[in-house]
């Protein structure tokens, strides 16, 4: 593979390709020996290594490393998975017919225009060896498993590193050509910045017209679902839009995403898919969190508030900026010398809570660390333990 990284005013080059640390391996004895944990975890939400470096339970672990709804799944979705059961019995519809067509409805689509997989990042490894394009580029920082899906299709990969100035956000988009693919979140991750409508439309309509394919990664649109740019889809046919039941409906066990896009490009993706890959229960669980807006409404208010509240605690602790967000989580800095999110991690694991030490994500530095927005006790709980710990120096 190769790589080229395009660097904006004021962001870091941070060399090589992003490499996953190997699986840590089980203990040989059935004790609770601690195994280490990897330096950094290539994704956030790995309760399971870190519960083993401790020699605990997993449920004593706070996990501020996966953007997770505080409020947890929908109430009602229990029930019905239970009440469906039974169908495991079954193989699973395919096409998820009925699910495809409660996402349109959702959104104001077709069902012609839905395409569901077991998971977004499916979907994301779907795209690379369906287009094959003659140049991909990420905008970075970003989700690395852009990047690996693209190196996985044996395809060169560009970046667009942008600019912490900027707050990581795409200010001057790079210019594309025919059969160009690009990868960009909104909001972004990690940074958590969010492009309006009124500055990503003309964007995105300019790298169509110039003939470009676009993976729009909205993954965490749903909590300010005004800014989606769902509307594009059909009018625009370079354009895919990436959504995932992962983060907002707290189902990450379950691996549920979809794709928006214009109905001749989902055939030719549904082709290249593989066969049953999203589950019975899962494709009732994608219609149950779609009936619920209740739910829907109060996720929406509790995460708008919690964050405010959080970005509020964590600009009060000396030594920290914080970096402004939409969705749910944020990103942070440590100004403090010598201090590294590594070590900061490494503290605040001691204490049982978990955060995303950022600093392997393309165009950040060694001092970046991302926490989710959980409930008002469990954010004061964050808020204690990181004062704690850096004022122990």
């Amino acid at each position: 593979m190769t790589v080229k990284t395009i660097n904006r005013p004021g962001s870091l080059d941070t060399g090589p390709p992003f490499r996953p640390n190997r699986a840590q391996e089980e203990p040989t004895s059935r004790s609770a020996r601690p195994i280490p944990l990897p330096t950094v975890p290539p994704h956030g939400g790995d309760v399971y290594a870190a519960a083993r470096s401790l020699g605990t339970p997993v449920a004593d672990l706070l996990d501020f490393s996966a953007n997770i709804n505080p409020l947890g799944y929908p109430p009602c979705l229990r029930q019905a998975v239970f009440d469906s059961f039974d169908l495991i019995r079954h193989y699973p519809d395919p096409d998820c017919r009925e699910l495809r067509q409660a996402i349109a409805d959702y959104h104001g689509l077709s069902a012609s225009e839905v395409l569901v997989g077991n998971g977004s990042t499916e979907l994301i490894y779907l795209l690379a060896r369906a287009w094959r394009p003659d140049r991909a580029l990420v905008v970075a920082p970003a989700f690395s498993e852009y990047e690996r899906a693209l190196e996985t299709a044996g395809l060169a990969v560009d970046f667009f590193v942008t600019s912490e100035s900027d707050g990581f956000l795409l200010k001057d988009p790079p210019e594309l050509g025919a059969d160009d693919l690009i990868f960009l979140a909104n909001p972004g991750n990690p940074g958590g910045g969010l492009l309006g409508p009124e500055r990503l439309r003309p964007i995105l309509e300019t790298w169509d017209r110039d003939g470009a394919k676009v993976v729009l990664d909205e993954a965490f649109v749903d909590f300010r679902e005004e800014a989606s740019m769902k509307a594009l889809v059909g009018r625009l046919p370079g354009l895919v839009v990436l959504r995932s039941f992962t983060k907002f409906f707290g189902m990450p066990g379950l691996r549920l995403g979809y794709l928006l896009a214009e109905a001749g490009l989902i055939r030719t993706l549904a082709r290249d898919s593989q066969p049953w890959s999203v589950n019975v229960l899962a494709q009732v669980a994608g219609r149950v969190c779609l009936d619920d807006p209740d739910y829907i409404a109060r996720t929406r208010a509790a995460v708008d508030r919690e964050r405010k509240a959080l970005a509020g605690a964590l600009a009060g602790i000396d030594g920290i900026e914080v970096f402004p967000g939409a969705a749910n989580y944020l990103l942070a800095k440590l100004t403090r010398t010598g201090w590294t999110a590594a070590e900061l991690r490494r503290r605040m694991l001691r204490q049982g809570i978990l955060i995303r030490d950022a600093s392997n994500f393309r165009g950040l530095g060694e001092t970046f660390f991302r926490v989710a927005v959980r409930s008002a006790e469990e954010n004061r709980r964050l808020i204690e333990s990181l004062s704690r710990c850096l004022s122990q120096g």
